[in-house]
């Protein structure tokens, strides 16, 4: 009877010491060393704020964080993670561009070295269903319906017609990331719209400004367009900028594209951007350190989380602009 009492008394005194254990201090993950890529070049409107999400998670976890600059090259992608992978860290954290293909062979190799692989902004289906018991996930929007939301809105909102013509200015030609631009063009297929699909090169890539006599040559070769979307989120910041170079008052073409930033919210304020889909890019940086920091020190798996579900217009702008103003936003 004795040692029944016992055992019971032990049993509460586990399940009190578990209910009543500590929180985790800031510094949990001190120990996790993790290299991160935000994707595209220092100081560029997007990949800042995924950087800053980062950094206030690396500050919060006490993980060490390496941060690698690819200038938006899925090649240099590919190449760098090789790199990353050589040294060895618990974790890394991707931008998916290159696409499920390229990178598989690669993840696995590092999978099989004991190091955790998550990705942020353009997921990788099937890596992740590999791979996701292990930590692999994804922090971004849903690409292809995030793509075909925008230009669905676009429609709506801008009171376009059947055959009027728009123009998208995309990438279609990498594997992962070109399934939002496939989103926005199918759906203003299906509303009977004229569609010029205009790919964006290295060049506009890598530096947004650079692309401004591409999108001036094309205004003036096609004056009958209605609206144009930049799935892009560093020249959707420099929307302003592309309208005044070809020649077009705020307004006279109706303009849409990706992501909040300090460019794409003075766009909307004076009215050469109409409409901007928000990603959350913070999150993007933010989250997928948590998810790796979670998985090396409790085991934690995968988590799958889409940040791109909302809308920014002039009647929402006033709210965001602090925020992005912070970089936050």
């Amino acid at each position: 009877m004795k040692s029944k009492v016992l055992v019971i008394a032990v049993a509460i005194f586990a399940v009190f010491a578990v209910t009543m254990a500590p929180a985790q201090t800031k510094g949990w993950a001190s120990n996790v060393h993790i290299v991160f890529f935000p994707g595209g070049s220092p100081g560029g409107p997007f990949e800042t704020v995924v950087y800053n999400g980062a950094r206030q998670a690396e500050s919060d976890l006490g993980c060490k964080v390496n941060y690698v600059w690819s200038d938006w090259d899925t090649q240099k992608m590919l190449q760098q993670f090789r790199e990353a992978v050589a040294t060895r860290p618990d974790a890394i954290c991707i931008m998916g561009h290159p696409g499920d293909e390229a990178f598989g062979p690669l993840i696995a190799d590092a999978e099989k070295k004991g190091i955790i692989v998550t990705s942020g902004n353009t997921s990788l289906d099937k890596t992740e269903a590999m791979y996701a018991s292990k930590g692999f996930g994804y922090v971004g929007a849903e690409l292809y319906k995030a793509g075909h939301d925008l230009g669905a809105e676009s429609v709506k909102r801008f009171g376009l017609q059947k055959g009027d013509r728009v123009m998208v200015w995309g990438l279609l030609s990498q594997a992962g990331r070109g399934q939002r631009t496939k989103g926005i063009v199918d759906a203003f297929k299906e509303a009977g719209m004229t569609v010029d699909y205009l790919e964006i090169d290295n060049a506009t890539n890598g530096d947004a400004p650079a692309g401004a006599p591409t999108f001036a040559g094309y205004v003036s070769s096609h004056p009958d367009v209605k609206c144009v979307v930049f799935d892009h989120g560093n020249l959707t910041s420099i929307t302003e900028n592309l309208m005044k170079a070809a020649g077009k008052k705020p307004g006279e073409i109706k303009a849409a594209g990706f992501d909040i930033s300090h460019g794409s919210i003075a766009a909307i304020k004076s009215g050469y951007l109409g409409l901007v889909i928000d990603q959350q890019e913070w999150l993007q940086g933010y989250l997928p350190i948590l998810q790796v920091c979670l998985t090396k020190v409790y085991g934690f798996s995968g988590l799958h989380i889409n940040t791109g579900a909302g809308f920014l217009d002039k009647s929402n702008v006033d709210f965001v602009s602090p925020l992005a103003e912070k970089q936050v936003r």
